[in-house]
């Protein structure tokens, strides 16, 4: 069997494959019946050394060989295109070591391309509830102390003053910490240091976003 190339060339000129979008025993079938990439059909010579890549997987290939019938007419192929068949499949270290190769290229950008994939950042949002000692105490030197903790991951958020009795009123605030910077535990102690103002802090809700 020999390969019609000007057909093959025409075909491949929109496409990758001689059938479907993955190589298959179709593309398998016309790959044997060359010896080699042709140097005048660019689109056949791209295919051709594509799929020679497949070399060592040709038999676990899915598909038909039936598709690749259309590109093949009759005639005995050259002594010298059946060697290369042979040379192909059977012992040839050279092929395998460079279908090898190909296939640990592939490998190794798989590898790359998901290594560098923008890692989730888990964050959460806490609503945080501050008591003052009395009535008497500066809210709004309170708030003030309370937003000036800055740390890396950490970004408050609204707060509102809630009446909790005896004309006492406590500071409710929003804070978004990426969890794996920000330790509620810490940044309640660093709260408490404000100890002027605030009694003592509560978490009263938390959501990860």
């Amino acid at each position: 069997m020999s390969v019609d190339l000007t057909k093959l060339e025409s075909h491949l000129a929109s496409r990758s494959y001689v059938e479907g979008y993955t190589p298959s025993q179709a593309d398998v079938h016309v790959f044997k019946a060359l010896s080699s990439a042709p140097t005048d059909q660019p689109n056949v010579a791209r295919w051709y050394n594509h799929i020679k890549s497949y070399s060592s997987e040709f038999d676990t290939l899915p598909g038909s060989s039936k598709a690749g019938e259309a590109f093949l007419s009759s005639g005995a192929a050259p002594a010298a295109e059946e060697e290369e068949e042979v040379d192909l499949f059977g012992s040839d270290e050279e092929e395998d070591a460079e279908a090898e190769r190909i296939k640990a290229e592939r490998v190794a950008a798989y590898q790359a391309k998901k290594a560098n994939k923008p890692k989730t950042i888990a964050k959460s949002v806490v609503t945080l509830d501050v008591k003052p000692w009395d009535d008497e105490t500066d809210m709004a030197k309170l708030e003030e102390s309370v937003r000036s903790i800055e740390q890396p991951g950490l970004v408050w958020g609204a707060s509102k003053l809630v009446p909790i009795g005896y004309g006492i009123r406590k500071l409710q605030i929003t804070v978004v910490i990426e969890d794996e910077l920000v330790s509620l535990d810490d940044l309640q102690d660093k709260v408490a240091e404000f100890d002027d103002y605030v009694q003592s802090s509560d978490i009263a809700a938390m959501q990860k976003l």
